[in-house]
């Protein structure tokens, strides 16, 4: 690595303590990662008293100390996402959550979970805006601007940006089956729902002028599982989007997630994380294309024909949810969830070795656990591959993952190298 960016992990006594076993916050370039908050108070470590209101307060109020401790305030975040034990408690969440956000709101993504941490009722995670860069830890030349932007060709929220760009991403809400003229969801089942996310999606990119095949990352929430062949049904006549990507065979990175339920009893829930070459002001315009998107697949981690191991574009490298499967076979490992535990993170490394990284460049781990009291299990492990507890985290139980596994692991790579024009 160059050491031209460096990753920059921070903890503050002001908000629950991660016990070295991850980073309240992790910088790198121009986003900080937030670990997903949980409603403890960090004086007694223990989760606070009251329903889902008390608790949406608290990790909203942990979020803000560990903003306040690295010098930012709320209006810096650019994505916020909300787990929520039950789907009925969100009109709830809200109505808190906007007293943190009285004028600007982020792109936001809401999914209620089979289980949280400490049996909360709410878990809230937070990607921030970083202007000053880590770069090397000096004063970006000019401040950087978020830049939140709607189409009426979209579905329209007040409680949410449909898209919040700020140096070379743009973060998008998650769509939902919703049919922007109507504001109800679409007729139809599973495929109906799958396209109209993807319509709106696109609705949305092509308000900003950045093509479909700028996605770098997908993530899509289903209510049952078993729909996922159904979705991929209608996944392919999105993807490739043009005639480069369809030679390159392009597909971005991809996690599927099970959520126990969605807003408005949808079935599919879609969000994705976009390139953006031009930067946001007062950065020079560059040519789009002139940092561009990096796919990369190894032979020695599973593949999947609808999704790219890796994708990398700027400073960061997006990697597709890693199941515990051994490459050689595609079949789950045997053993219980220390060793699938194990495999998934084995995946990881692999696929970062492969492309000249290292776990230390990892800064931000997201687990997808089956039985959320394995997470002690889970932690035992981890540690072997991350000692220093350097990543963010967030941890939520589902009901189920892919492949009948127990686990599943998905990280964020820094990538200081960036992607060409390098420098």
């Amino acid at each position: 690595m160059s050491g031209y960016n460096a990753v920059l992990a921070r903890n503050t006594r002001n908000a629950p303590d991660a016990s070295g076993r991850y980073s309240q916050t992790v910088a790198f370039s121009h986003y900080n990662h937030i670990s997903a908050q949980l409603p403890v108070d960090p004086v007694s470590g223990k989760r606070v008293d009251g329903g889902i209101q008390e608790q949406t307060r608290q990790c909203l109020i942990n979020i803000s100390a560990i903003l306040a401790s690295i010098d930012h305030i709320m209006n810096d975040i650019v994505k916020v996402t909300v787990f929520v034990k039950n789907i009925t408690d969100l009109d709830a969440v809200t109505d808190v959550y906007r007293t943190f956000f009285p004028h600007y709101v982020p792109a936001l993504t809401a999914v209620a979970v089979a289980a949280l941490p400490m049996d909360a009722l709410v878990q809230i995670e937070a990607l921030v805006a970083n202007g000053e860069g880590t770069i090397p830890q000096a004063p970006q030349a000019g401040d950087l601007i978020k830049l939140a932007r709607n189409t009426p060709h979209a579905p329209e929220s007040l409680h949410s940006s449909q898209t919040v760009a700020f140096s070379h991403y743009n973060n998008l809400s998650a769509q939902l089956p919703v049919d922007p003229k109507t504001g109800s969801l679409v007729n139809g089942g599973i495929k109906a729902q799958t396209a109209q996310c993807l319509k709106n999606i696109n609705a949305v990119l092509e308000s900003i002028d950045v093509p479909f095949d700028d996605i770098v990352k997908m993530t899509i929430f289903l209510a049952d599982l078993a729909d996922s062949p159904a979705v991929d049904e209608i996944y392919t006549t999105f993807f490739p989007d043009s005639a480069i990507a369809r030679a390159a065979a392009y597909f971005p990175a991809r996690t599927f997630v099970c959520a126990s339920a969605l807003p408005l009893g949808a079935r599919v829930q879609i969000e994705a994380v976009v390139s953006h070459g031009d930067g946001t002001p007062p950065q020079r315009v560059e040519d789009r294309h002139g940092i561009i998107v990096k796919p990369h697949n190894t032979p020695d981690a599973p593949r999947c024909a609808l999704s790219t191991q890796t994708v990398a574009f700027s400073h960061y490298n997006h990697l597709s949810a890693q199941l515990p499967l051994v490459a050689e076979t595609g079949n789950i490992i045997a053993g219980g969830v220390p060793a699938q535990a194990e495999q998934c993170l084995k995946n990881i490394r692999t696929i970062v070795e492969s492309i000249g990284h290292r776990l230390d460049d990892v800064v931000k781990v997201n687990l997808f656990l089956k039985n959320i009291d394995d997470a002690a299990a889970v932690d035992q492990v981890y540690a072997a591959f991350f000692p220093r507890g350097i990543p963010a985290r967030r941890t939520v139980g589902v009901a189920a993952l892919p492949a009948g596994a127990l686990v599943q692991i998905e990280v964020v790579l820094s990538n200081a190298e960036g992607t060409p024009p390098q420098g």
